[in-house]
């Protein structure tokens, strides 16, 4: 039997804080509580086990270990005292999935409205999978996908789906 285009693997363990603030005046609160850089538009920071997305104008994703999801949310609330913002814990809200594989890209691109090609290594874009939004990174050997947890089974299925063996795309 043919081996699939793409290892789907769900990524359970991670702790997803939304951060809603003006960047301009919070930026370096922000950076200071989450010990990251803000990421410019459209991009994605990373120190290896937390990351920080950029989501919209006004809005910042932090993925981190679940374990340090208490004390990320008290120290960026404490910082954020005195601005008008909004930090909230969404990690139960979401579904994480890994897309790996010689071709991982494939998948995506079966699914996602996103010129791959184009999407720089810290690159970070909000689309639809399919007929659900999403969210999508790079990370080594494939894509990070996040979408809402009412829809990971449908997200689930259409990444298997797309990487059913012998279903790659003909080269562009």
């Amino acid at each position: 039997m043919a081996e699939a285009l793409a290892t789907i693997t769900r990524i359970t363990g991670l702790g997803m804080i939304a951060i809603r603030a003006d960047l301009d005046r919070a930026g370096d609160a922000i950076a200071e509580a989450s010990g990251l850089a803000i990421p410019a538009m459209t991009r994605i920071v990373t120190d290896g086990s937390r990351s920080l997305g950029w989501m919209s104008p006004d809005e910042l994703l932090l993925v981190l270990p679940v374990a340090e999801r208490a004390d990320a949310l008290t120290t960026l609330t404490d910082a954020l005292a005195g601005e008008h913002a909004l930090v909230v814990d969404v990690s139960d809200a979401r579904a994480v999935f890994d897309v790996t594989g010689p071709h991982a890209g494939d998948v995506i691109a079966k699914l996602m409205p996103v010129d791959l090609d184009a999407l720089p290594p810290d690159g970070l874009r909000r689309s639809r999978a399919a007929q659900t939004a999403a969210a999508l990174w790079r990370i080594p050997g494939g894509f990070r996908l996040i979408g809402f947890r009412s829809t990971a089974d449908y997200l689930r299925l259409i990444l298997e789906n797309a990487a059913i063996p012998g279903s790659q795309l003909a080269p562009r």
